[in-house]
């Protein structure tokens, strides 16, 4: 069964955690885990194709966003919030905040 790599926190670049948030689509990934976590591929796939979700998630889990665990056939998938804030203190909930604010929604508590 597949396992994957994550790095360290000591590891994680601003500067990847920014390239990977700056695409619409992972954004809109590490949202949605934001408010329910963790959660299966499946649900946040939308209408894309799997090769293309697949590389999302791996921009996401070498920015040092997302981890995935294979659970039997699911590859479930969670915010490395606590390891983020511990290496750059505020800075996801600002961006989460940001992009909430840039569509019209409520920032998050």
């Amino acid at each position: 069964m597949k396992q994957y790599e994550h790095p360290p926190a000591e590891a994680f670049r601003l500067t990847a955690i920014l390239h990977a948030l700056s695409d619409p689509y992972r954004l809109s990934i590490v949202q949605k885990l934001s408010v329910l976590q963790p959660q299966p591929c499946a649900p946040l796939q939308g209408d894309r194709p799997k090769s293309s979700v697949s590389h999302h998630f791996s921009v996401l889990r070498k920015a040092g966003l997302v981890r995935t665990v294979v659970v039997g056939v699911n590859h479930m998938n969670s915010l490395r919030d606590a390891e983020l804030e511990a290496r750059f203190p505020g800075l996801l909930k600002t961006i989460l905040d940001a992009a909430a604010r840039s569509e019209g929604l409520p920032a998050q508590d």
